[in-house]
């Protein structure tokens, strides 16, 4: 990343246009219902013309068609972890063919590459149920609880070549209760994710932050782009 870029933008969209969103997903789809219920209430200034996922059978999908949204699945190979080259390829190519502006993961449980972030440069962003850099990876919640912690949370980040190391955009703490299972945790945490993420990703795609660094800063009103 540049040590100083212009604030965060998509590619030159027509002013007063909604940003197009492709979600990619692999589980129950609650962040999905989150974002898009904030995109049909106004508060969000994007759409959502693509969902995808690597699970056939996936609460993503079916919460994607309750809601009449174009959605797909594409089998992701023999990779537990990753896509195949040609699946990535797929995925790539259907998120070009819908115009899609900024990728958003949802719980898509499959590391990201290198030509998919070329493929779409600072327009990947994920959210992770932990505070970054705290637990990355697999199964964060149960990470801390037997770690002890007595606070853990959610990070939402721009996605890198690493696994959960891009550049933090937004936290938000949610304390670990006695008693708590990595369940009653994991539950909590989405709770918090669920108003966090498209609040964020309002932000975000309207060009209120800038990256400085390693750092996500906001941008002075004066110096954002034009909507």
């Amino acid at each position: 990343m540049a040590a100083d870029s212009p604030a965060i933008s998509p590619p030159s969209p027509a002013r007063g246009t909604l940003r197009r969103l492709g979600i990619l997903g692999s589980g129950a789809g609650t962040n999905l219902t989150a974002i898009a219920d904030e995109c049909r209430a106004g508060n969000l200034a994007g759409e959502i013309v693509l969902v995808l996922s690597d699970v056939s059978h996936s609460g993503i999908l079916e919460r994607a068609r309750e809601r009449s949204l174009p959605c797909r699945y594409i089998a992701p190979g023999k990779y537990r972890s990753k896509l195949e080259e040609s699946a990535e390829r797929r995925f790539i190519a259907q998120l070009a063919e819908a115009g899609v502006d900024w990728v958003v993961l949802a719980g898509f449980m499959r590391i990201v590459r290198s030509e998919f972030l070329k493929a779409f440069p600072d327009r990947i962003v994920n959210i992770h149920p932990s505070l970054l850099p705290s637990f990355p990876g697999l199964n964060a919640p149960a990470q801390a609880l037997e770690s002890g912690v007595k606070v853990t949370g959610t990070t939402v980040h721009l996605v890198d070549q690493g696994i959960d190391t891009g550049a933090i955009i937004a936290q938000e703490p949610v304390r670990v209760e006695e008693g708590d299972t990595s369940e009653t945790l994991h539950e909590r945490i989405k709770q918090v994710e669920n108003g966090l993420y498209p609040r964020v990703l309002h932000e975000l795609i309207t060009g209120r932050f800038r990256i400085v660094g390693r750092r996500v800063v906001r941008v002075a009103a004066s110096e954002r782009p034009a909507l």
